[in-house]
């Protein structure tokens, strides 16, 4: 009995620690911007978390080749590139927390695209939360007063409609029977890293200072971000509903806002406090629908099989006696 309980909350305790590790990445690496720049900082994080990932899946005997590359390096042009690279660069001049909840806006960047892309059209109440996240957006970006940190704050919302047609990119690869989460992840950031290390060269930066801070700071990034995060997501996935796993990962922003509170000492102002407010309430109003939804078609599928199976069916003929 101990042992079935102990397996039942595995999952969640994965999830638990996958949140708190993406979710104080937020304070992670708005610190190491004092030691590194931008650029050089994700181009070094990105390649080596790419090629360690690519390490344990030959150690575990996983197919190392690529697969599906055209669509790979696109969805490491968008999701690696220029997201994770407009995160950096928003972080410079922005506050981690503030950073962490536009980009969290990804999801509702996804519905918009999807429309044109996969012909998914936002229907009945999906639009409450698309409404409630663009004015929590509004009032923290607070376009009309021109302040100092607007600039980070569009980098951010930029970088969340990268992350959000990487995310598409994603839907599209999965329908291929060929698909794995590990080694598309992987590739992604090979591909991704090559430009990021090109800009890195290119542009001028401030001299690295190496610290044992900015060690452990790549190391956290390399080893739990882009690597051990991304195989307990797939732990997650297989094990918990996708559901619970997206109610899971809203702590994410929600860790970033705290820890950035505590350890950097960012108090937002009550407009920007009621922007965040408003973007976390639409983020769960949309796992919410998205629960909702999954349940429903998952009775309609069971209806649907009993009916054929000759549950309710008036065609079924049964055997005379």
């Amino acid at each position: 009995m101990k042992r079935m309980v102990s397996h039942r909350w595995r999952p969640v305790a994965a999830l638990i620690l996958l949140a708190v590790i993406w979710g104080y990445n937020w304070v992670v690496m708005k610190k190491s911007l004092t030691y590194m720049g931008p650029f050089d900082f994700n181009a070094f994080r990105m390649l080596l978390g790419g090629i360690l990932l690519i390490l344990i899946m030959g150690w575990r005997g996983m197919p190392v080749r690529p697969k599906a590359v055209p669509l790979t390096i696109l969805l490491g042009l968008t999701q690696t590139a220029a997201g994770t690279g407009l995160i950096l660069w928003a972080l410079v001049g922005g506050g981690a927390g503030k950073t962490s909840i536009l980009v969290y806006t990804m999801p509702f960047w996804i519905l918009i695209f999807a429309w044109p892309v996969l012909s998914e059209k936002i229907r009945g109440a999906n639009w409450i939360p698309v409404a409630v996240s663009f004015a929590g957006m509004f009032l923290l970006l607070e376009p009309w007063s021109l302040k100092s940190t607007l600039f980070s704050e569009i980098l951010a919302v930029i970088a969340g409609m990268f992350w959000a047609v990487g995310a598409i990119v994603i839907k599209v690869m999965h329908k291929r029977p060929d698909f794995d989460f590990v080694s598309t992840t992987a590739w992604q950031f090979v591909y991704g890293s090559l430009p990021l290390v090109a800009v890195a060269l290119l542009v001028p930066q401030q001299p690295v200072q190496w610290s044992r801070y900015l060690i452990l700071a790549l190391l956290y990034n390399t080893v739990l971000v882009c690597s051990f995060a991304f195989l307990l997501w797939t732990y997650i996935m297989r094990r918990l509903p996708a559901g619970v796993a997206g109610m899971g990962t809203l702590a994410v922003p929600v860790i970033g806002v705290s820890a950035s509170l505590i350890e950097l000492g960012e108090r937002p102002d009550p407009l920007e406090t009621a922007g965040m407010l408003l973007i976390l309430l639409a983020l769960s109003i949309l796992t919410v629908l998205r629960l909702r939804d999954r349940r429903r078609n998952a009775a309609s599928r069971e209806n649907a099989s009993g009916f054929f199976r000759g549950k309710g069916n008036p065609l079924h003929c049964r055997p005379k006696k």
